[in-house]
């Protein structure tokens, strides 16, 4: 009977385990739904939207090697490169770009918001990073910072025509369609050149127009240095002949301000030619009359004249490389051959 009660207590007992085992058991909770990045195509490409939002966001950039040379650093100053900072007759340098574009549509139009940062490296130690630019737009506004119209040029990198710093907080409002723009901006000048004895709480009006008909481009610009009390006139055009892309450019300044400075009057000229799918090479010449500045004004009866060419060749998609070479020969000094050679990759 004792035994009978010890079997039957223990069964009992292991059902119940059993039983409280089963009971907590873990059962795998359900997997959360997976929001994919969706595309947003109201704004071109590369554009998505940002996870839980209708704000659309692309991200592009460039990563840049570049190689200069020219008999010092300060007469070398290529395009879209600045100075090389120090004293050799070469100086190879890196810059790596992002940007990031935030579009969103309201009842005014699209909203948009860009900040673009760029590192440039000299070499290890010697490096800089900026923002090279920040600015929101909507309805035709634009106001941060950002390139003024003065910043355009022709193709090559033979044209000297816009202003010495381009880069301003501004404010400005530009009307647009398809084939045509106008606009206002007051840029504030605060790192533009100062003559006179100004200080630096410099601003500047500037209008804009340009557009398209068929082959034909052109623009023109304008901008008045409030603190120099000086002004500058400049317009460009290009037109399609032939194999290539020809452009010509005139600008014409009082006397030396923030939106021109180096010259009272210049003239340029290039042809783009499209020699193949991959490879285009624009020749450029350049005149200036009453070239460079003496006690804050254009020095008179001193010209000079500037050739050179630049090679662009298409390696493959989104990889690059350009040559470069500028002779520049003025009258009241020593004439300067200088150039760089430049790959980048954009994404």
């Amino acid at each position: 009977m004792n035994i009978k009660s010890l079997l039957l207590g223990s069964a009992a007992a292991m059902a119940v385990v059993s039983g409280a085992q089963a009971a907590d058991a873990i059962v795998a909770a359900e997997p959360e739904p997976v929001e994919y990045v969706r595309v947003c195509d109201a704004y071109g490409t590369g554009y998505f939207y940002i996870p839980g939002t209708e704000t659309c966001l692309k991200i592009n950039g460039y990563i840049r090697f570049q190689v200069d040379v020219a008999p010092s650093a300060s007469s070398i100053s290529a395009s879209g490169g600045g100075s090389v900072d120090n004293d050799s007759s070469w100086d190879a340098r890196t810059r790596g770009q992002v940007q990031f574009t935030a579009k969103s549509d309201t009842e005014y139009g699209p909203l948009t918001g860009v900040i673009v940062l760029q590192a440039n490296a000299d070499n290890a130690s010697n490096q800089k990073t900026i923002l090279d630019s920040a600015y929101l737009d909507i309805a035709g506004f634009r106001a941060g910072l950002f390139y003024s119209w003065w910043d355009d040029g022709l193709s090559g990198e033979t044209d000297d025509i816009g202003s010495p710093v381009t880069l301003h907080n501004s404010i400005r409002y530009q009307y647009e369609t398809g084939d045509f723009y106008a606009g206002i901006s007051v840029d504030e000048l605060e790192d533009g050149p100062f003559y006179n004895g100004e200080e630096p709480n410099n601003f500047g009006v500037a209008v804009g127009l340009g557009g398209k008909a068929g082959a034909f481009t052109y623009q023109i610009t304008a901008g008045y240095d409030t603190d120099n009390e000086e002004g500058a006139v400049r317009a460009m055009g290009t037109v399609a002949i032939g194999p290539g892309t020809l452009g010509l450019a005139a600008v014409y300044s009082t006397n030396p301000n923030a939106y021109y400075n180096k010259s009272e009057w210049a003239v340029a000229a290039e042809y783009a030619i499209k020699a193949t799918d991959k490879l285009k090479i624009t020749p450029g010449v350049q005149y200036y009359g009453n070239y460079g500045i003496t006690a804050g004004e254009f020095n008179d009866d001193v010209d000079a004249w500037k050739a050179g060419v630049t090679v662009d060749y298409q390696i493959v998609d989104n990889f690059s490389a350009k040559v470069s070479v500028q002779y520049l020969d003025p009258d009241n000094a020593d004439d300067v051959t200088s150039g760089f050679f430049r790959l980048q990759r954009a994404f």
